[in-house]
């Protein structure tokens, strides 16, 4: 036996199994890094298959309108480099609400976005987007209802939704705040669609609301329900189901989501851009749009919101994972804690670096003027 070759040969063997082995880490990592780089968005088709939802003017099924809109904000959405759709359905099947908030959760989605549409026994018209909430009066309890007995034409629905009864208030009520550190993300995606659809499609404004929907209870990100308007209106019915009315809603809605993850951007990128100019000896010249934006940011308090809900939290160190200044405030029956406060932005960005390396993951920078919480992305255009 010739072990000199032998053991060249096994050597040889090795190197390209290194080499292999490097290739394949090397393309992994890079995957890894791209899909770090992507915001993924669900879009979330109301009902479909057996289950038609609202059924409105000139027999206008929600199933089918909602299906159309999805796919026309998916095909916009999907033109950006740096976004992935995902779709829970693409075709009239029935998919169940427990495997809509799955197919999110695998995603592991930034943003899930379910559409649909309302109706009424009369002419009410108007467009409303829709948050998880606890806090369930009779009215809005009746609109969750509607759209969560669609389980019970699910499969073992007990099993799946541990007796959850669509038709109780008091299992709407008892839905767990799993989303609560997400609310306010959820309410600011909303409150820009209903902006989009008051202003640009001159819809009925019926405002941003709250219940207890169980596909957004399944979800794990920022999640909203959008009721584009009645089918049983004979007017928005037909708009509804026109290719015009569907072409305007997916515009208003793509371009929606866009401007929210603009605003998001602002959050995490706008601030290293201004601490990297900081740097930067050109930026610290004493000219005229430098004195006004910081004579706008002197006016501005920052703070990073780091958790919100219904519980009243001792704002120790040792009930935040040992962060200090820690300020807790009430509204609107809940309580949301914020870290820091300051008018230098670089600052605030530094706190919220921290608060995210002490676990706060959904943390973000809030900006108010004279005590009012305004949106963040005002104070960068205005400086």
């Amino acid at each position: 036996m010739n072990t000199p070759l032998l053991n060249k040969n096994i050597m040889t063997m090795k190197h390209v199994l290194i080499f292999v082995f490097l290739i394949a880490f090397l393309f992994n990592y890079q995957s890894v890094l791209a899909q770090k780089n992507e915001f993924i968005v669900v879009l979330d088709a109301g009902h479909g298959g057996k289950d038609p939802g609202k059924v409105g003017h000139n027999h206008a099924k929600e199933k089918d309108i909602a299906l159309k809109i999805v796919l026309q904000v998916g095909e916009i959405l999907e033109k950006e480099r740096d976004i992935r759709v995902v779709y829970t359905r693409k075709t009239d099947v029935f998919v169940d609400l427990w495997e809509r908030g799955r197919i999110a959760n695998k995603a592991d989605a930034d943003l899930f976005v379910s559409i649909h549409c309302n109706a009424h026994n009369s002419q009410a018209a108007g467009a409303e987007t829709w948050v998880l909430g606890t806090h369930v009066n009779r009215q809005n309890f009746e609109v969750a209802k509607a759209e969560n007995s669609v389980i019970l034409m699910e499969d073992n629905y007990e099993m799946k939704y541990k007796g959850f009864d669509p038709n109780s208030p008091d299992s709407v009520i008892g839905l767990t705040l799993m989303q609560e550190e997400y609310l306010d993300q959820s309410i600011q995606l909303a409150s820009i669609i209903q902006e989009g659809f008051t202003n640009n499609l001159n819809r009925i404004d019926r405002g941003v609301k709250q219940a207890g929907f169980v596909v957004l209870h399944q979800t794990y990100m920022p999640s909203v329900l959008i009721e584009t308007g009645f089918l049983t209106n004979v007017d928005e019915g037909s708009y509804l189901n026109s290719d015009i009315g569907q072409d305007k809603f997916s515009k208003s809605i793509a371009s929606d989501i866009l401007k929210y993850i603009q605003q998001l951007t602002l959050n995490t990128v706008t601030g290293t851009n201004v601490a990297k100019n900081e740097n930067n000896p050109v930026s610290k010249t004493n000219t005229p749009i430098a004195n006004n934006a910081s004579n706008i940011f002197s006016k501005i308090e920052f703070k990073v919101q780091i958790a919100s809900g219904a519980n009243k939290i001792d704002t120790k160190p040792y009930n935040f994972n040992g962060l200090t200044n820690v300020e807790r405030v009430r509204v609107d029956g809940s309580y949301k804690y914020y870290l820091g406060s300051t008018s230098d932005y670089s600052e605030i960005q530094k706190m919220h670096v921290l608060a995210k390396a002490k676990g706060f993951t959904s943390a973000f920078i809030v900006a108010f003027k004279n005590g009012k919480k305004i949106p963040i992305e005002d104070v960068f255009k205005k400086s």
